[in-house]
């Protein structure tokens, strides 16, 4: 299986509902660091798993739209709490829309499967993966 990532970063700021959350409960900001890594077992014709220019591309658009946020105000996440586990996996249903729709030029449809990973920190972080396709 041969697999390509690109990162990028955003910056937010969220609040948490539940005592488990302890003080994150008060609105904080996040800076996460996002891999987005697409998987295919088979190079393109052109020996690509996908155009890394396009690939940035994308990515860095669909985390503009929550980029200097406040996530408590985004209508897409109302009632939610924003984990960085539910980021993930948010940050991977609109990239797999964008694929999809085909964002990522022709060659992107042999991708078979993606994985989002965002950093809290050096030492915590949490993904989403899953298949593409049909």
């Amino acid at each position: 299986m041969y697999s390509l990532s690109v990162r990028d970063h955003i910056m937010i700021a969220h609040s948490f509902r539940g005592d488990v959350f302890g003080p994150a409960q008060r609105l904080h900001g996040a800076t996460y660091v996002i891999d987005c890594e697409v998987r295919r077992p088979e190079l393109d014709a052109d020996g690509l798993v996908v155009d890394i220019g396009l690939l940035s591309k994308v990515l860095g658009e669909e985390l503009g739209a929550l980029n200097y946020r406040n996530l408590d105000e985004e209508p897409a996440f109302s009632g939610q709490n924003t984990t960085t586990e539910f980021l993930a996996r948010s940050i991977f249903e609109r990239m797999a829309g964008r694929i999809a729709r085909g964002d990522l030029g022709p060659g992107a449809s042999g991708l078979t499967a993606m994985r989002i990973t965002l950093g809290e920190s050096h030492v915590a972080w949490a993904a989403f993966e899953g298949p593409l396709g049909a």
